[in-house]
């Protein structure tokens, strides 16, 4: 297995062997065990970040791309994209290792999207990123599809106010300070067509 994987990986240029240095463990885990399909994960990964972005300057969601529309669009279309060109399961196993990695970054307080992650954020993306993998749709259709999904409130978003502000369930401002340092906290989630 491991003569496998070092001929599997010698294939690799320097910059792949760069980019896989700086891989989580989680993801260095899924690239041993996928080495055929990380190229294209990757690859894929990166076409969801550029659409998202897209997106994200369109009138089409709300613009958030840190707990709202756009974030969950982002997972959604991600694994839907990972399904279709690496398989249900591996796409599934990629987007927990994504979620391990999050805990990492919280317990090391870095940033993902602009703010340290926390498990209410790696809840909503484990949610979105099995609705993603129950569409099946041409890429071409993928994005209309999607949004559809979230103007219908079939994903999840995190519940703010019209400030960005994270509310509570009950619809209460959380003091930012209070978030800090907490990977269990008080936010909400709520469907993707939550109206401030």
């Amino acid at each position: 297995m491991i003569v496998f994987l070092l001929s599997s990986f010698s294939s690799f240029s320097q910059s792949n062997w760069q980019q896989f240095k700086k891989l989580s463990s989680p993801k260095k885990t899924w690239v041993l065990f996928h080495p055929f399909k990380a190229k294209r994960a990757f690859e894929i990964s990166k076409e969801a970040n550029r659409v998202a972005d897209s997106i994200k300057k369109s009138p089409l969601l709300d613009g958030d791309a840190a707990g709202g529309q756009v974030d969950a669009f982002r997972h959604a279309y991600w694994m839907a994209r990972l399904r279709k060109e690496i398989g249900k399961n591996a796409a599934r196993s990629l987007g927990k290792a994504h979620e391990k990695e999050n805990y990492q970054t919280y317990k090391e307080r870095k940033l993902e999207d602009g703010v340290v992650p926390d498990k209410i954020s790696s809840d909503m993306d484990l949610f979105n990123n099995e609705v993603g993998l129950s569409i099946s749709s041409t890429k071409k259709g993928l994005v209309y599809k999607i949004i559809n999904l979230i103007h219908k409130g079939k994903l999840k978003v995190i519940k703010k106010d019209a400030n960005g502000n994270f509310l509570t369930c009950d619809g209460f401002i959380i003091p930012p300070d209070s978030l800090k340092g907490k990977w269990v906290n008080n936010k909400c989630l709520v469907h993707s067509n939550y109206k401030q």
